[in-house]
């Protein structure tokens, strides 16, 4: 009996393992296109800009002149090392750049107006979160 419970766990772990990875790199892939939406929208309702950096080494971003609702005084941050994501940002660029703007229209600006790429990674998973120039909107594959 033992030993077929332990055969089953065996088989059982890594799937568990794998559909977690796979679970994580989704939310984390919907957050940051929640996020950079977030932060297209407080730009067009503030009339304001408001830049997104990408801290690839940190495996976090923040929305510069969007403040952060848990840290009062701070621009909302994301550290996507942390729970319940635990995903490496592989990369990030812009147009060159580790940032992304939306001016008071909620337009893309700066070196991004071509658009940009965010690659990040949980495990084996990785997710592709891609930023379209012509819209604002952020799309993941």
């Amino acid at each position: 009996m033992i030993v077929i419970l332990a055969i089953v766990a065996s088989m059982a772990i890594p799937r568990f393992g794998a559909s977690l990875a796979r679970q994580r790199a989704d939310a984390a892939a919907r957050r940051i296109m929640a996020d950079l939406d977030l932060a297209r929208r407080h730009a067009n309702q503030t009339s304001s800009t408001v830049t997104v950096f990408f801290d690839v080494a940190q495996n976090r971003y923040w929305l510069s002149g969007v403040p952060d609702p848990d840290r009062p005084g701070t621009d909302y941050a994301v550290e996507l090392d942390a729970e319940p994501y635990l995903a490496t940002i592989v990369s990030a660029d812009f147009g060159g750049t580790l940032k992304v703007g939306f001016d008071g229209y909620g337009d893309v600006i700066g070196a991004a107006k071509s658009g940009g790429k965010v690659v990040i990674s949980v495990g084996p998973e990785q997710r592709v979160i891609t930023l379209d120039a012509n819209t604002g909107r952020a799309t993941w594959e």
